[in-house]
C-alpha cells in the first residue's frame, strides 16, 4: 500500500527526539544516566495514526513535554507533511522516572522539575483533554498556520 508501516513510527518519533533534545537542550541520556544514577522508562503510549505518511516521504517532526508531575512526563510527538500542512500522525509517551539501582519509581530532583517547568509546553490542559481533543487543536493550528512548529 506504499505507506510507512505502523512501527516505523515509533522509530521516526524517537530517533527525532534523541536528535533533538541532543541539539536544542544539549542533553546527552547517556551522561545523565551515568551521572544520576536514574532515568526515564516508557510506561504507555496512545497514538492516532491520522492519514497515513508514504514510505520515503519526507516529514516534520515535532516533539515537546506537554506535561509533567513528580515522577512523570508526557511527550507529544506531531508529525506533519514537509511543509507542515497535513498532519500524519500524533503520539503521546507517558514514561515514569526510575531510580535504576532499585528499578523503582522515584521523584524528580529539584533541578529536574526546574528543568521541565522550564520546557514544558504552555496552554496544554493535559490533564482534561483525550488526543483526539489535541488532534482537533492541532489541525486547527495547521491550518491556520500557528502550529508551533510551523
Amino acid at each position: 500500500m506504499k505507506h510507512l508501516n505502523n512501527a516505523k513510527y515509533f522509530d521516526y518519533f524517537f530517533n527525532a527526539r534523541e536528535d533533538q533534545v541532543a541539539a536544542v537542550y544539549q542533553f546527552d541520556y547517556n551522561d545523565y544516566f551515568e551521572h544520576n544514577q536514574t532515568s526515564w522508562v516508557v510506561y504507555n503510549h496512545q497514538i492516532a495514526y491520522v492519514s497515513s505518511a508514504k514510505v520515503s516521504e519526507w516529514v516534520k517532526i515535532i516533539s515537546s513535554i506537554i506535561y509533567y508531575n513528580e515522577n512523570t512526563i508526557v511527550t507529544e510527538f506531531v508529525m506533519t507533511d514537509e511543509r507542515c500542512q497535513n498532519l500524519r500522525a500524533v503520539l503521546w509517551t507517558t514514561s515514569k522516572y526510575i531510580d535504576v539501582s532499585s528499578g523503582k519509581k522515584t521523584n524528580h530532583q529539584p533541578e529536574v522539575q526546574k528543568y521541565l517547568e522550564a520546557i514544558c509546553v504552555e496552554g496544554i490542559d493535559f490533564e482534561n483533554i483525550t488526543l483526539n481533543m489535541r488532534i482537533k487543536t492541532i489541525k486547527k493550528e495547521l491550518l491556520e498556520g500557528v502550529f508551533l512548529g510551523k
